[in-house]
């Protein structure tokens, strides 16, 4: 076997490594995600284990808090699309701008401000926090009605 064979064998191995570290990451970011989504149905569905997740700074009705909770799965659903690479960042960037039309998804970004706070502030989903920080700061300041028009979608 002569270098150039040994050099394409060590190429495409290390590709394969790769490619496998990627798949295992993405499974186990897939599981974590049933894990969380079948807690928060859980909460929605009963107030006694919604108060568990009740870490708001200001009292929430449990009705708004189910909203909540709906708010964070539909949230997290995006992120995990984006983590796993189903979702461009420009995609997800769309997504989140048709989220924050709702005034209860912006209710619940807004109490959820300080959770976001303890992430690490080089992971994916504190970065995805800013960029809907700065999208629902942009909307809000929007001097149009034109909401698919505000913001800067990151490009891709």
């Amino acid at each position: 076997m002569g270098p150039a064979a040994v050099a394409g064998l060590a190429l495409t191995t290390g590709a394969l490594t790769l490619a496998a570290a990627r798949l295992r990451r993405n499974m186990a970011l897939t599981e974590q995600h049933r894990l969380h989504f079948a807690l928060l149905c859980k909460a929605m569905e009963d107030e006694a284990l919604a108060a568990v997740l009740d870490t708001y700074d200001s009292e929430v009705p449990p009705d708004r808090q189910r909203q909540f909770l709906f708010a964070n799965a539909l949230y997290t659903n995006a992120l995990h699309a984006y983590r796993t690479g189903a979702m461009s960042l420009g995609e997800l960037y769309g997504h989140l701008r048709v989220m924050c039309q709702n005034p209860v998804f912006r209710a619940y970004w807004e109490a959820t401000r300080h959770h976001r706070a303890s992430l690490r502030r080089s992971s994916e989903e504190a970065e995805v926090g800013r960029v809907l920080d700065g999208l629902a700061r942009e909307l809000r300041e929007a001097d149009t009605d034109e909401w698919w028009v505000v913001g800067h979608p990151p490009t891709d």
